[in-house]
């Protein structure tokens, strides 16, 4: 049985697009199979350990459970729309330079999750920067190279 698609319309990372999709595409499989985008990491697919997470109208979603059809009109950013051109973010810095990437799966997505943060709190406390990024699973760092990266990057 064959499945209707479905228009919509959005913006990622700056650029206005319009697709025909199916409407039980998740954000995660429209971003990563549709777009190529890859930044965007599959790690558990039921909302559970963040490494999915991307902006969408400024605040943190897990894209494996978001259906694509629920950005119609929206806005999204991913790891990919945050830097400028030939330029990492002040946060992708701070990350590197804090020794905050290991094997790197979970980084892209804690990044957004403190980007959103610090977009709405340039200069939140430790224990606001905990509770921004406690959806986001890391099984390298320890933490403690994560907030200290954060923190950082408050100051810049």
């Amino acid at each position: 049985m064959s499945t209707q698609k479905i228009k919509i319309r959005f913006t990622l990372n700056g650029q206005k697009r319009e697709m025909k999709i199916s409407p039980n595409l998740t954000l995660l499989e429209l971003i990563r199979d549709e777009l190529g985008l890859t930044g965007t990491k599959e790690g558990c697919g039921i909302g559970e350990c963040g490494a999915c997470t991307v902006l969408l109208d400024g605040k943190p979603v897990y894209a494996c459970l978001t259906l694509a059809p629920k950005v119609d009109g929206r806005e999204i950013i991913t790891i990919e729309g945050i830097g400028e051109e030939g330029k990492l973010h002040p946060l992708q810095e701070a990350f590197i330079n804090h020794g905050a990437v290991q094997c790197g799966f979970c980084t892209p997505g804690m990044i957004m999750a403190a980007k959103a943060l610090l977009d709405t709190n340039p200069s939140p406390s430790r224990e606001e920067i905990k509770e921004a990024i406690s959806g986001n699973l890391c099984r390298c760092t320890g933490y403690l190279q994560i907030i200290e990266a954060i923190e950082a990057s408050k100051e810049e």
